[in-house]
C-alpha cells in the first residue's frame, strides 16, 4: 500500500516539477537575454562605448543564468522521467545531448563576457586599448548567438520528435516547435532577438503542462503507466 501511494504521488508530482522547473529557466533567461539585448549593441564589432552605462546591467544578467542553467538541468531530468519506458533511446540521446551542449556553451559564454567586465571595472581604458575587449565580444557572441542557439535549435527538434510520438505536449505545440526551431537553426545573425525564442517556447509548453497536471482530479490515485495522452 505504502509502495503504491508513492508511485501515485510521484506521477502526480513530476510533471508539475518539470513545469516549475520550466517556467523558471524560461523568466530567467528572458529576463538575462533582454537586460543583455536592451544594454550591448547588434554589432560585435562595435567599439565599446556602451561599457560605462552598461555594464553593471550587463553583469546582473549575466548573474541570472546560473540558476537559469539549474532549472533547466531539473527540466531535463523530470522531462526523462515521465517518460519513463516510452523514451526511445535515439531521439533521447539527441535531448539529453543538446540539452547539456546548450548549457556548456551558454555558461561558456557568460563566463567570457563575465571576464570582460571584470577587466572592464579594474582597468577600462587598459581593456579597450588592448584589443581584449573587441576579441572577447567576438568570442562571445559568436558561442552564443551560433552555436549555443543551434544546439537550442536540436533541443527543440529532438523534443518535438519525441512529443509527436508519446503526446506529452499537444500535437499543435510540437509542430510549432519544429518551425522555431528551424528559425533558430538558420536564421541567426540575422535577428538580433532571436534567441528568446527557445525561452519562449519553453514557457509555452511549461505553463501547458502545469495547467493540465492542476486540472486534473484530486481523486485520481490511478497507478498504472502513463499513455500518451496522460503524459502531460
Amino acid at each position: 500500500m505504502n509502495q503504491e501511494i508513492t508511485v501515485t504521488r510521484a506521477r502526480a508530482t513530476t510533471p508539475r516539477a518539470a513545469a516549475i522547473a520550466g517556467i523558471l529557466f524560461s523568466l530567467l533567461l528572458l529576463t538575462s537575454l533582454t537586460l543583455i539585448r536592451l544594454s550591448v549593441p547588434e554589432n560585435p564589432q562595435e567599439a565599446g562605448t556602451w561599457l560605462s552605462g552598461g555594464w553593471k546591467t550587463v553583469s546582473i544578467a549575466l548573474n541570472l543564468l546560473p540558476f537559469a542553467g539549474i532549472a533547466f538541468l531539473w527540466f531535463i531530468g523530470v522531462v526523462r522521467d515521465r517518460l519513463g519506458e516510452h523514451e526511445d533511446r535515439f531521439f533521447a540521446t539527441v535531448f539529453l545531448g543538446s540539452g547539456l551542449l546548450f548549457l556548456a556553451m551558454l555558461f561558456a559564454s557568460a563566463a567570457v563576457a563575465g571576464g570582460i567586465l571584470r577587466m572592464y571595472g579594474a582597468t577600462p581604458s587598459m581593456l579597450i586599448d588592448s584589443g581584449l575587449y573587441t576579441f572577447g565580444r567576438t568570442v562571445t557572441y559568436e558561442i552564443m548567438n551560433v552555436y549555443t542557439m543551434k544546439m537550442a535549435g536540436v533541443f527543440m527538434i529532438s523534443t518535438c520528435t519525441l512529443s509527436l510520438r508519446t503526446g506529452i505536449i499537444p500535437r499543435w505545440m510540437a509542430l510549432l516547435g519544429l518551425v522555431l526551431a528551424l528559425f533558430l537553426l538558420f536564421s541567426l545573425g540575422f535577428f538580433y532577438w532571436a534567441p528568446l525564442v527557445f525561452p519562449l517556447w519553453i514557457l509555452l509548453i511549461s505553463v501547458h503542462i502545469l495547467l493540465a497536471n492542476l486540472r486534473r482530479p484530486q481523486g485520481d490515485n490511478t497507478t498504472a503507466a502513463p499513455g500518451p495522452s496522460e503524459m502531460v
